[in-house]
């Protein structure tokens, strides 16, 4: 057996891989990269990151974004939200956006991930999981990026505000937010 073929053996459809990762299998991996992309086996995704393919019935389906950028960032704390899903917390947002925010430990700026194109934002903590309290606290963040009139949006949000937990609120706003958004939530709960 070729070290090509028992590189090729150890790939699995829809998981992305860095160069190092490869390397251990591999005794030419740039060679042997080269060879996969070449046969379609691999995709490259960035610099050192490849993805390979899943095959269905429709055609090649890329890896899942979460293991794209766990592999772009070599970690695994992180959040991927999309301001449309603000339109969910019943303040009268309508816009859906064909953007996706990356909140992170290690990169800012946008990059390119295979056909798709991430905002990475870091921050200093990041949530292991979207919540209602933390997409409220996002979208206090983000409001004046939003295609809404945030003048008329912010009394709609702090009314949603008072309806949620106290605790969770102010817990998402000191843990993801900024002084400011830590502020406006402080403010909800006094004039409450």
């Amino acid at each position: 057996m070729t070290a090509l073929s028992d590189l090729k053996k150890r790939l699995r459809p829809g998981q992305v891989y860095r160069r190092q990762d490869l390397k251990r299998w591999s005794n030419a991996v740039d060679r042997h990269v080269r060879q996969l992309l070449d046969e379609g086996r691999l995709e490259k995704v960035s610099g050192g990151v490849y993805m390979a393919p899943r095959q269905t019935r429709f055609g090649k389906v890329p890896a899942k974004p979460e293991k794209l950028v766990e592999a772009f960032l070599k970690d695994a704390r992180f959040l991927i939200v999309s301001p449309s899903a603000f339109n969910g917390l019943g303040v009268g947002s309508t816009q859906l956006y064909n953007e996706t925010v990356v909140y992170n430990l290690k990169r800012h700026g946008r990059f390119k991930l295979g056909d798709r194109t991430y905002d990475f934002r870091k921050k200093s903590s990041v949530p292991a999981r979207l919540t209602q309290e933390v997409l409220l606290v996002d979208l206090l963040q983000t409001m004046d990026r939003l295609a809404e009139d945030g003048a008329e949006l912010l009394p709609r949000v702090m009314a949603r505000a008072r309806s949620m937990d106290p605790v969770l609120l102010a817990k998402a706003a000191q843990d993801f937010g900024s002084i400011r958004v830590g502020g406006l939530v402080g403010r909800v709960f006094q004039t409450a």
